[in-house]
């Protein structure tokens, strides 16, 4: 499995494109290759202890540890959850339904083609605007951190995925929930606790229309970045970086 998305905006820019009302946490720089684990922005519908309701922006490291996981390693398994199911799996049901967010993002990877010949693709929106995965956090306390140390919490998040439609099924089966302004306020609707109606919401969102176009191959090494590796390259580009990092796997499952 390997993951990749795009986040290059300033935090200005997140503040005033997603109706942020504070902004808390360290600064993560622009990427064009976020990968798991990775610091990255959320927003998220509930604040810190007296911090007042509104949209905050946050820091969250990418793959979610549930509260009760003896190790943060849990959270490699955890990038993404699965729409269908996300209120049913231990791992995701309690953030399901008091900890939702919003994962920014200019759009994605995905690859396609035989294994050892995996082709990429970025996937991003039409209007220029930034996307906005359906997205969970959580709380983690690690026990290696002494009480009172800054690192003594861990926040992740995880992605929520669906079935792609046929626009984007040729390219992979699945693809991130993302969540259009109008259905945005209920997502994080931290009064929204009843399992029903979450459910209702997450179907009610529609299936996203994106434009995917080919890249070139520098995006399976995660050494990498750049606004090159969005860069669109003709057909019969080349295979996967040679680390294999593109060709074991997809971002959204």
């Amino acid at each position: 499995m390997c993951g990749r998305y795009v986040m290059a905006r300033s935090t200005g820019d997140l503040v005033a494109a997603l109706g942020v009302d504070r902004v808390a946490g360290e600064d993560v720089p622009p990427s064009w290759n976020i990968a798991p684990t990775q610091k990255v922005r959320i927003v998220t519908g509930r604040g810190p202890e007296g911090a007042g309701p509104g949209r905050g922006l946050e820091t969250a490291r990418w793959g979610l540890v549930p509260v009760w996981a003896k190790s943060r390693s849990v959270g490699v398994r955890a990038i993404n959850a699965r729409s269908e199911t996300v209120l049913e799996k231990p791992t995701f049901r309690s953030a399901a339904v008091k900890r939702r967010a919003l994962v920014p993002a200019d759009g994605y990877y995905e690859w396609s083609g035989e294994k050892g010949a995996k082709i990429p693709t970025y996937l991003h929106g039409q209007d220029g605007e930034p996307l906005a995965f359906a997205g969970l956090y959580e709380f983690w306390r690690d026990p290696e951190v002494p009480e009172g140390e800054p690192d003594a919490w861990l926040m992740t998040t995880t992605v929520l995925t669906r079935p792609a439609t046929d626009a984007l099924g040729h390219i992979h089966d699945r693809t991130p929930v993302i969540v259009p302004p109008g259905l945005r306020d209920g997502w994080l609707d931290p009064g929204l606790t009843d399992r029903s109606r979450i459910q209702q919401l997450i179907d009610a969102i529609p299936d996203p229309s994106l434009l995917p176009h080919r890249v070139g191959p520098a995006v399976g090494n995660v050494r990498n970045d750049g606004p090159e590796l969005i860069a669109p390259v003709a057909e019969g580009g080349g295979a996967a970086d040679d680390d294999g990092a593109a060709g074991d796997g997809a971002l959204f499952y």
